[in-house]
């Protein structure tokens, strides 16, 4: 059954409709308090949610890239931890070899070679074990690291294995037993010498890697910072206005409830007529 139409005075329908205008603008400010932005949905203003989402989603991009360039810094350095663990084991071997050049007995010789020799077999297995993640820039030209650092992945940098061992894999004590034994431990000497220089050289180029590695995982932290703060400006609301928004609304919602009241007075006046 269809309930009959009620009529309203023009005072009553006026402040009826001031009264459901307050409500809708105290429900958009009470979504704004409540989750801190102005723009919610594409409906407060398109322009400014899709550009928001675009900085945001950018952000989340390279936010996945230092990621990986973390990862990569951490391959790099067990690689240079590895090289200055080889770097220890050839300075102990060079002073075993020097022990061994100061010493007349062949049979100790021959015990120090075989001590000498133990380090290069743990040399060889330390390089073995420099891995980070299955890398290990320690295996030579045949391992690398691919790092990418912008979202779209056409800024990249190659950092290209090394010799972890200096040249050392397969270089043992020569002849230390024999009569020449003065020039063979030197000629061994000079070869541990040479394999430190070329770790020191490649501790050098991995470091100068690491580096710009870290600048640019610096330089993607600062961009993703930005692209947030750009979002936020773009989207976020002003809790101090919103809430002095909120007390205003509610003072003009209690101010339309006591007009409304007054105007059905009025109507209800009337009624004294009769």
């Amino acid at each position: 059954m269809a309930m009959d139409n009620i009529t309203l005075t023009s005072g009553m329908r006026q402040n009826l409709f001031s009264l459901q205008q307050t409500a809708k603008s105290m429900d958009v400010t009470q979504t704004r308090l409540s989750s801190g932005k102005r723009v919610n949905s594409a409906l407060d203003d398109p322009i400014a949610f899709f550009a928001a989402q675009g900085h945001n989603q950018r952000a989340g991009d390279l936010a996945i890239r230092k990621d990986e360039m973390a990862e990569a810094i951490q391959t790099i350095k067990a690689a240079d931890n590895g090289i200055s663990a080889v770097l220890d084991l050839i300075a102990s071997a060079k002073s075993t070899a020097q022990s061994a050049a100061a010493n007349t007995s062949s049979t100790e010789r021959a015990t120090l070679a075989a001590t000498y020799n133990e380090l290069m077999s743990q040399i060889v297995t330390l390089t073995e074990d420099s891995f980070y993640k299955g890398i290990n820039l320690l295996e030579g030209t045949t391992s690398s690291l691919q790092v990418t650092f912008d979202e779209a992945g056409g800024s990249t940098m190659e950092v290209s294995g090394v010799d972890g061992t200096g040249g050392l894999e397969s270089h043992t004590a020569t002849s230390w037993e024999a009569a020449a034994y003065a020039s063979n431990i030197t000629a061994d000497i000079a070869t541990l010498d040479a394999a430190r220089d070329t770790l020191r050289t490649n501790s050098t180029t991995l470091s100068n890697q690491l580096s710009t590695i870290s600048v640019r995982q610096d330089f993607t932290d600062k961009m993703i910072n930005t692209l947030e703060d750009g979002a936020a400006n773009l989207t976020n609301a002003d809790l101090n206005e919103e809430g002095a928004n909120m007390l205003m609304l509610q003072t003009r919602q209690q101010l339309g409830t006591t007009s409304l009241s007054m105007a059905s007075q009025a109507a209800q006046a009337v009624l004294r007529l009769f």
